[in-house]
């Protein structure tokens, strides 16, 4: 089980990048498909946000959707987090439209749909509710994968994000915690 301690510490990991960004242009080290550079965003992006607007939206259901996900799957916490944030991020470079994507909202789109997918395949109580409260919070992110929302919003993140949540839910359907 990963301390809340520790998830604390990175979303304020992520306040510190973004003050430290006020100085230093790094959000240019998002993804950036299909090129050299942009790869390190694979690695950076979730640490990158565009203005305290986007960062402030972000932080709240990424702390609350972690320490429910270390809650409840304990064990499966750091591989779901490393999972959905690179093999989201590695689709975002391969498949993303030519823009620089930045920010947690693709790794909040991964949790959301691991916790929810994960919960049904359980077949037990507990995690459907689980589940059942997560569709009903965030439910409405559903929105947020289709390329019509605003064009400055990566809507390839929260798409890539989600797939990896759900792939990454079915990888670990057979791992006992």
């Amino acid at each position: 089980m990963i301390s809340t301690k520790y998830i604390l510490q990175f979303a304020a990991l992520l306040y510190v990048v973004y003050f430290i960004g006020l100085f230093i242009p790094i959000t240019e080290f998002g993804i950036v498909p299909r090129t050299t550079s942009g790869l390190i965003g694979v690695f950076t992006a979730p640490f990158l946000h565009g203005g305290i607007g986007h960062l402030l939206s972000n932080t709240i259901p990424l702390i609350t959707l972690l320490i429910v996900l270390n809650t409840i799957y304990p064990t499966k916490t750091l591989a779901v987090f490393l999972f959905v944030t690179l093999a989201g991020g590695l689709l975002v470079w391969i498949f993303g439209r030519n823009a620089n994507h930045i920010g947690a909202s693709g790794l909040i789109y991964g949790l959301v749909a691991f916790l929810i997918v994960y919960g049904i395949l359980e077949k037990k109580y507990i995690p459907i509710g689980i589940s059942i409260g997560v569709a009903v919070v965030y439910g409405g992110l559903i929105w947020g994968i289709f390329p019509f929302v605003k064009s400055y919003i990566s809507w390839e993140g929260h798409l890539f994000g989600a797939i990896s949540g759900v792939i990454i839910a079915f990888l670990l359907k057979n791992h006992k915690h």
